[in-house]
């Protein structure tokens, strides 16, 4: 069954973060910062070291993998919704390597920014907040 809300989308806000600064920690900051409570969000860029995280089903638990090595951003794509009273993040992200190789995962902290363009597209009329949800052990939006 699928499960929707329908809004429109509002400000559209383009931006760019400083090297050195953390991909998450920044995007999350920014739409907290604009009080973004619904939206998307998608990145270009570099990272000076990556991460990506796997969720293991299993364990119900997350397992980070670290690139410690410079690697292209060729796609970054997600959304803005309220977790525990705040804008929250939620993203992939796709890292390429010198080779060519591309690993990819939920965004986490640990990837350091060489050069990052975002855009954040703010949703109207639409607020979701993450609940936990005892079947997957992850914070999703509620069912409605």
């Amino acid at each position: 069954m699928v499960m929707f809300k329908t809004g429109r989308y509002g400000k559209v806000h383009q931006g760019r973060l400083s090297k050195g600064s953390d991909l998450f920690k920044g995007l999350t900051d920014f739409c907290a910062g604009q009080n973004i409570h619904s939206g998307s969000v998608a990145a270009i860029g570099a990272v000076i070291s990556g991460a990506a995280g796997f969720y293991r089903q299993d364990l119900l638990e997350y397992k980070t993998i670290e690139f410690p090595r410079p690697m292209e951003i060729v796609s970054l794509m997600g959304n803005v919704s309220i977790k525990d009273g705040k804008p929250f993040v939620h993203a992939h992200i796709a890292l390429m390597d010198e080779r060519g190789a591309v690993f990819g995962g939920h965004l986490v902290e640990g990837n350091v920014v060489f050069a990052c363009e975002f855009t954040v597209t703010e949703i109207e009329g639409v607020e979701l907040r993450r609940v936990y949800d005892e079947e997957t052990g992850l914070f999703l939006w509620p069912r409605f």
